[in-house]
């Protein structure tokens, strides 16, 4: 047995003579807290987000629905990819006009396998303006979370207005909890003591946000 699961265990002999409607957990979290910071109209909305994304180093991208396909395949071309990642759910009419040789994320590919492939493109399930963050949470279009932190390059396609928020406390309404979400703010960076920044150490060194009007064939 696991230290977790003897400190669980003593939890729960702790609270099996106490009724559920008198469990300290039982009351409910007050949250009277500002759910945004000022009014935005949906537009100013998207432009925060914009703003943020590449205040945080990110490469932000804006299209129609229509040119989604011609700009993905000029972002892969750009990034030199030979390969991309994929994941089960992604709409293959996003891809329609890539090159690149699409590799599908299984259990028996391995993380070595995956270090090689050059990018990988997701949806996403809710972006962040006020913080500039793409939150995923495994759906099909996003895939298993080791697929976004492997390569070096990540595309995010992002539907606006739809998937855009202001502010955490909104994002967090329309997340599920039990998921396994990931919270992307930039590309992957982090820096020593004397505050050198470096890139891609926890996750992609690239990140290009993809904006898209309107519903992209085949989104959800």
């Amino acid at each position: 047995m696991s230290s977790r699961e003897r400190v669980l265990g003593r939890v729960r002999r702790a609270l099996a003579d106490v009724a559920p409607d008198e469990r300290p957990y039982a009351e409910a979290v007050p949250r009277d807290y500002l759910r945004e910071h000022g009014d935005r109209t949906v537009e100013q909305t998207v432009d925060l987000l914009a703003e943020n994304l590449a205040d945080y180093r990110a490469l932000v991208h804006r299209c129609e629905s229509a040119e989604l396909p011609d700009l993905l395949m000029r972002l892969l071309a750009a990034r030199g990819s030979e390969e991309m990642l994929v994941p089960p759910g992604l709409p293959p009419e996003w891809l329609a006009a890539a090159d690149p040789v699409r590799i599908h994320d299984r259990a028996v590919v391995t993380a070595h396998r995956l270090d090689r492939v050059g990018s990988v493109v997701t949806g996403c399930a809710v972006a962040i303006a006020e913080t500039g963050t793409i939150v995923l949470d495994g759906s099909p279009d996003q895939g298993r979370r080791r697929i976004s932190l492997i390569p070096d390059h990540h595309i995010c396609v992002v539907r606006v207005p739809e998937q855009v928020v202001s502010s955490v406390p909104q994002a967090l309404e329309r997340l599920d909890p039990a998921r396994p979400l990931t919270w992307i703010s930039g590309p992957s960076a982090t820096s020593d003591i004397e505050l050198d920044r470096v890139e891609g150490v926890h996750g992609p060194r690239t990140l290009e946000v993809v904006l898209v009007t309107g519903e992209p064939a085949g989104g959800r």
